[in-house]
């Protein structure tokens, strides 16, 4: 994925030296520069990640936005339990939960056209570990299509339990705290949503 990446290395217990976490701990202290430290750091690419549900490129704006506000609001109420990854999308994955539920936006997308780095990366991204060869098979405008009308036909659940795990590179421990599920749950969603990737791709992935 290009530009930044909300990738997160080693396990969970890293959380301690997060340097992160520090920053959203002056930020509970009432550090403004430490919070807009923050917002520039991982805004765009939590734009990227509200894009692939929502298929609108201001909304997802919008809905990062309004991530950020919550987690500006709770300062106070902040305790470091985790990675700030984990926290901040955690808050954003049930913005774009609620966004999916609400109808009026069924339907309504930008074309791909609009954000060829941002989705041919995601479609790259997505491939299971174990098929070889399988990202560089995925390349190209006409697959990042075809991978983005299996992504939206996807539950929700599992589709960001795949987002989070194969794009962003959250640990399936993260990713259960974010969805506030097991990790048995977690594997069983990112399962699924790749059993229909194989089957609904299975001529891009032999």
């Amino acid at each position: 994925m290009k530009g930044k990446s909300l990738t997160t290395e080693g396990t969970e217990q890293g959380w301690r030296s997060d340097p992160d976490v520090a920053l959203m701990e002056r930020v509970r202290g009432g550090d403004s520069a430490a919070f807009r430290e923050l917002f520039a750091k991982y805004s765009e690419a939590l734009v990227n990640f509200a894009y692939r549900f929502v298929g609108r490129r201001d909304r997802a704006e919008e809905l990062v936005q309004d991530a950020f506000l919550q987690i500006y609001r709770a300062r106070g109420r902040y305790e470091a339990k985790a990675r700030f990854t984990t926290y901040l999308y955690r808050v954003a994955t049930n913005l774009c939960l609620n966004e999916l539920r609400r109808f009026e936006y069924q339907g309504k997308t930008e074309p791909l056209e609009g954000n060829i780095n941002r989705d041919d990366d995601a479609g790259r991204e997505l491939a299971d570990d174990r098929i070889p060869a399988a990202e560089d098979r995925l390349a190209g405008m006409e697959t990042g299509g075809r991978i983005k009308a299996v992504l939206d036909k996807l539950p929700p659940n599992q589709r960001v339990a795949l987002l989070l795990s194969r794009v962003e590179g959250l640990s399936y421990q993260e990713v259960a705290k974010c969805l506030e599920t097991t990790e048995s749950a977690v594997k069983s969603l990112i399962f699924r949503a790749t059993q229909t990737l194989r089957e609904e791709l299975g001529d891009l992935l032999a």
